[in-house]
């Protein structure tokens, strides 16, 4: 039975692993041939659907993490798909005046180059047991470059989207409410800055994995 589990464990991950990968694969396509042919201003509405969606099944990984299926914990894992899920649907999806601007590019095409690394090692990993070293070295590595400029991007438009949060008051409870609640969206942009954790979270993971693989 427990050997069945097991099994059907793997062939999950692999098949979701797969999947996103396709997704992400998708959005990097239509983000650089958008880019070339059309320029940046366009890369959002060519890339929106397929964008949503791979982003939005990165909440199956929180519930990976607190079911068990995976080891990774969900206080590294939450803060990163917290803040990228607030970027792609409380900051792009929300305000259309953001989305032309040039850093739209940049987050798309780090956010994706990210992915289809980390998917394809996963589902790799899930689908034969293991990984080619030259994958691991790129999962574990080119974050320290796509990092920084998906964070950069991230927070540039969330400060581009300031002026239009506070103008809407989108999100926002005012009070008097039955609730004697209040919630300004404006400022709770602010406290969405998860990255440096994360960051230093893979840093450690890093160092894990290449020592790890010098060993075998």
């Amino acid at each position: 039975m427990g050997g069945f589990l097991s099994g059907l464990r793997r062939l999950y991950l692999t098949v979701y692993n797969w999947t996103v990968f396709v997704g992400w694969l998708q959005v990097f396509y239509l983000a650089v041939k958008t880019l070339k042919e059309s320029g940046h201003e366009h890369v959002y509405q060519a890339v929106e659907k397929p964008l949503l969606l791979a982003q939005s099944a990165a909440i199956l990984e929180i519930i990976h993490g607190l079911v068990g299926l995976v080891r990774s914990p969900v206080s590294a894992t939450l803060p990163q798909i917290g803040s990228r899920l607030y970027v792609t649907w409380g900051i792009l999806w929300s305000f259309p005046e953001v989305r032309t601007h040039m850093l739209v590019s940049s987050l798309v095409i780090s956010w994706s180059i990210t992915e289809i690394i980390r998917y394809s090692f996963f589902g790799t990993k899930e689908a034969l047991g293991s990984a080619p070293s030259w994958l691991q070295w790129l999962r574990y590595s080119t974050f320290l470059l796509l990092y920084p400029t998906g964070i950069t991007s991230e927070v540039g438009l969330i400060y581009n989207a300031l002026p239009y949060i506070k103008e809407s008051g989108k999100y926002g409870v005012q009070l008097p409410n039955k609730w004697n609640f209040s919630f300004d969206y404006y400022y709770a942009a602010f406290a969405v800055l998860g990255s440096p954790h994360m960051y230093t979270y893979m840093l450690g993971q890093r160092k894990k994995a290449l020592s790890k693989s010098k060993k075998e």
